[in-house]
């Protein structure tokens, strides 16, 4: 059976994902910032014959993020989507969305798997200078838009400036970046941070700087800075030269991560 979750069955989800921390630190992240109540966000639930809690499937703005460690409605979390009438996406774990994929009725122009890898320790972490790497700050918001979507790689990007600034002001995401004459050339950036984990996204820089190591920079400075917090690291990528640089500074390999576009 699936049904709309609300804050009393915060007990069930926790014990739930809990269980895989890394893999859902996206919805774990959601819940600690936004809660059941948001407009923009809606979480359901499918339960077994006994009422146990054995899948869920999150809606964060148009993002559907699924999850579950066993058998489940997947036909019913696809309908769910199905009916969706503003371009819905999905995100999760290739184990859970291939899963729902038999039961989509909506064509997606992209399909991208990726690796989703983890840190937790600063060991690797390179011994370079990072007092060049600066914290994104309310004021940036407009120009780091600027800069990312002007990076090839993330010319597909939905830059919301709004959704940034709101997420900034509550603590679920960060930004680091180095500026050349006033303009942005290399930035790393978190999102879904939570009290224990936080993914690392948007590690662009601009393409007459590449190959200077200035990503390095950006990352080691904001690797340092979450670890020294307390905090896991994630990381999705699929390209292999990213993926070289991510394992150098201790990120190591846990799995798939499907993005449906």
């Amino acid at each position: 059976m699936i049904r709309k979750l609300t804050s009393q069955d915060d007990q069930q989800v926790q014990a739930l994902i809990q269980q895989k921390p890394a893999e859902n630190l996206f919805i774990i992240g959601d819940l600690e910032a936004f809660g059941y109540e948001e407009e923009f966000q809606t979480v359901w639930g499918d339960f077994d014959d006994n009422q146990n809690l054995r899948a869920v499937l999150l809606k964060y703005e148009k993002n559907y993020l699924p999850f579950s460690l066993t058998n489940f409605d997947a036909k019913g979390f696809a309908q769910i989507i199905n009916e969706d009438q503003n371009e819905p996406m999905l995100s999760g774990l290739k184990e859970v969305t291939v899963a729902l994929e038999p039961y989509l009725t909506i064509t997606y122009e992209k399909k991208r798997e990726m690796y989703y890898a983890k840190c937790t320790s600063t060991a690797a972490l390179p011994s370079v200078d990072t007092s060049i790497v600066k914290q994104i700050t309310l004021d940036d918001v407009e120009r780091l838009g600027d800069f990312i979507t002007s990076i090839p790689e993330f010319d597909a990007l939905q830059y919301n400036a709004e959704n940034k600034r709101r997420n900034l002001k509550k603590g679920v995401t960060r930004g680091y970046y180095i500026e050349e004459k006033g303009a942005i050339i290399s930035s790393a950036s978190t999102t879904a941070e939570n009290s224990t984990s936080a993914m690392v996204v948007a590690v662009a820089t601009a393409v007459e700087h590449q190959q200077k190591g200035l990503a390095t920079v950006c990352l080691t400075r904001l690797c340092s800075d979450l670890i020294t917090e307390g905090k896991q690291l994630c990381i999705f990528y699929d390209n292999p030269n990213a993926g070289k640089l991510y394992r150098r500074l201790g990120f190591e390999e846990i799995g798939f991560w499907m993005m449906y576009r």
